[in-house]
């Protein structure tokens, strides 16, 4: 199951993609009894934020997010007009601001980036069950 959504940059953006997929593990669970943990749900939507915010933070032009399900994951992919692919910074305490991806990459079991003909797709693979604490101690 797959969801897309154009997203144009106004005020309540990223609040309506963090709706959308919330909406979207809703509609998986109800649908086709997919298991969906409250973690889940909780770092799709931060995931979601952080990657719609970079995008248009950093990129001319419309987003595009797109929700796409498995029996274990949920991929939250962002696409945008900037060609650049971001990269994590290394961690600072004292840096105030910019530790999205690092945030992104703490919290999903895999972070992808794209360059692509116009501009990039970012891909954010989420765990729909908790995560095992074995899993939690290896981050």
């Amino acid at each position: 199951m797959r969801a897309g959504y154009a997203l144009d940059g106004g005020g309540g953006c990223i609040g309506d993609a963090r709706h959308h997929a919330v909406a979207f593990l809703d509609q998986v669970h109800a649908d086709h009894h997919l298991p969906v943990s409250e973690r889940a749900r909780d770092v799709t939507q931060l995931v979601v934020s952080e990657l719609v915010t970079n995008a248009l933070k950093y990129a001319p032009g419309p987003v595009l997010m797109e929700l796409h399900i498995t029996a274990h994951a949920v991929d939250v992919v962002v696409w945008d007009s900037d060609p650049t692919v971001p990269a994590a910074r290394a961690a600072d305490p004292d840096r105030v601001g910019q530790h999205g991806l690092e945030i992104v990459k703490a919290v999903t079991e895999a972070l992808f980036a794209e360059q692509r003909s116009v501009g990039k797709r970012i891909t954010a693979r989420i765990r729909l069950s908790d995560a095992s604490s074995s899993d939690v101690a290896r981050r």
